[in-house]
């Protein structure tokens, strides 16, 4: 099944431009009537037919009963057949990993979160993050054969088209995606892991209905992901979203681009841990000091002090969240989007940071503007950049 729906999808012919348009057609509507695929590809209802047959036939589109009508013949639903192939994605944060498979449906049938690696620059980490991912594979009921494609999401500047990731992983002339590829004998891409959550959201979380939105990844560092009329925004090299690395500041404060002043040198998880360990040293309380030492802090206790109603946490997230206000507000302007995601790692600090978020953006950015974008809280949460991954995954295979 793989190898054929592999050499029909990358014949050069107009069939194959057709299974490809049907296949992205069933990723974002999920289900279709032939009338509505002929609509939408602007072609006669026969040659739709003709084609939905073939793939039918080859097993990779099912038929999902019948679309109920007020009067006359219920036509029939299409969608894709979830057991024709698989789907692996993976996100490597600073600190850990994540593994997902996904069927052609889209469904997710297993996860494997927090697995622990140290991410250094070097192949002897690349070998171990290829291992976990054979052992997950390995571990799986479905055979090696029948997975098409791996996605890895990653931080920085990542250029998707070419295969490169220029701020880690980045050794000389061979693009990440082909050692991967070539270690793992299965053919993989990466992605920037602020797209992979905005496309996780997009697809399965709190997008549904909206085109154009913007997701703040606020996690160790500050990136964005960008959609618009549908898609993702990649700029010319890929290296769109950026946000965290806009000048905001006259801090003196060298980020770990190595230019100063960037926003994320103010606003992210890694800035927050800075002022809660400056704050504590200062004299300042906090219910965390009845369990560690300030040494032995960690930014998990600084949530969980959060969950406690922990005054000096509080007190610094929803500053942190006025400042990003600001910016947001500015993007708004800028974009106009239907609806702004927050999400990474301080997004667990919910209310605590979206109303100074919200507050902010109406007291700085055009009502007009701040009235048409709703800005919500991600609804994948942690889940977001390896379900996003894994929905990149399958789309990347498709494209037309």
């Amino acid at each position: 099944m793989k190898e054929q729906l592999l050499a029909d999808i990358q014949k050069d012919s107009k069939s194959a431009i057709m299974k490809k348009h049907i296949i992205t057609y069933l990723i974002y509507n999920e289900n279709s009537t032939i009338t509505d695929l002929a609509k939408d590809m602007d072609l006669s209802i026969p040659t739709v037919t003709k084609v939905i047959d073939e793939m039918h036939e080859q097993g990779y589109i099912d038929e999902y009963g019948k679309l109920e009508t007020s009067g006359g013949r219920h036509p029939i639903l299409y969608g894709l057949n979830p057991d024709s192939a698989y789907f692996i994605g993976v996100s490597i944060t600073w600190n850990s990993l994540h593994i997902g498979l996904i069927n052609f449906k889209g469904d997710l049938l297993k996860l494997q979160m927090g697995i622990h690696i140290e991410r250094q620059d070097t192949m002897a980490c690349i070998d171990k993050i290829c291992r976990h991912i054979e052992t997950f594979i390995d571990g799986l009921s479905i055979s090696k054969e029948r997975i098409i494609h791996i996605n890895v999401a990653l931080c920085g500047r990542v250029n998707p088209e070419l295969g490169y990731s220029h701020s880690f992983f980045n050794f000389g002339e061979r693009p990440l995606a082909e050692i991967l590829t070539e270690r793992i004998h299965i053919e993989v891409s990466i992605e920037n892991d602020s797209r992979a959550m905005l496309y996780g959201e997009y697809i399965k979380g709190a997008l549904k209905g909206s085109r154009n939105a913007l997701f703040i990844n606020i996690d160790w560092g500050l990136g964005m992901g960008i959609l618009i009329d549908g898609k993702l925004y990649k700029g010319k090299s890929g290296f769109s979203g950026e946000f965290g690395h806009t000048y905001g500041y006259d801090n003196q404060i060298i980020c770990h681009c190595g230019k100063k002043g960037c926003l994320e040198t103010e606003n992210s998880c890694s800035a927050l841990y800075r002022k809660f360990i400056e704050h504590l040293k200062a004299g300042e309380t906090s219910i965390v000091l009845s369990e560690k030492s300030i040494e032995d802090i960690t930014l998990d206790d600084i949530f969980n002090a959060i969950g406690k109603e922990d005054l000096l946490a509080i007190e610094l997230v929803e500053e942190i969240g006025q400042q990003l206000g600001v910016h947001i507000g500015n993007l708004i302007n800028i974009f106009n989007p239907d609806t702004v995601i927050i999400g990474g790692e301080m997004s667990n600090a919910g209310e605590f940071l979206l109303q100074p978020i919200i507050t902010t953006v109406r007291k700085y950015t055009l009502s007009l503007m701040s009235r048409d974008s709703e800005i919500i809280l991600s609804k994948l949460k942690s889940q977001a950049g390896i379900i996003g991954s894994c929905l990149l995954s399958r789309s990347r295979m498709f494209e037309a």
